[in-house]
């Protein structure tokens, strides 16, 4: 059973950082994509991020580009997201994600396999 659990959520002032962990269990790690997505309130599930099995494509929404990177590390089986000059609109829940078929950055081929998200707060 996929399972991916994500931590490293908070509340940040604008301009700061986090590093959003995510730890995978019941699959082998390096076999699937994994994802990070965010759902701010009132709206829908956007992709933030994603990172192929082997690490070496990695896709980056537009309003994270430049300030977010993802880089997964398979003898620990866990992906991360490191988010710098963090603004309010980043405010959201962040979910981790994986998918076994290589799709899009899209919610709707990882959201089989999410996690219980984590809550990142940016105060202005």
């Amino acid at each position: 059973e996929v399972q991916v659990v994500e931590s490293g959520g908070g509340l940040v002032q604008a301009g700061g950082s986090l590093r959003l962990s995510c730890a995978a269990s019941g699959f082998t790690f390096d076999e699937y994509s994994m994802g990070w997505f965010r759902q701010a309130p009132g709206k829908e599930h956007e992709a933030v991020s994603c990172i192929d099995r082997t690490g070496q494509s990695i896709y980056y929404a537009g309003p994270v580009q430049g300030r977010f990177t993802t880089y997964k590390d398979n003898a620990k089986n866990t992906v991360y997201l490191e988010m710098n000059s963090l603004k309010p609109e980043d405010t959201a829940v962040y979910y981790c994600a994986a998918d076994r078929l290589g799709g899009p950055c899209l919610w709707r081929y990882f959201s089989g396999s999410r996690g219980q998200g984590t809550q990142v707060t940016v105060a202005s």
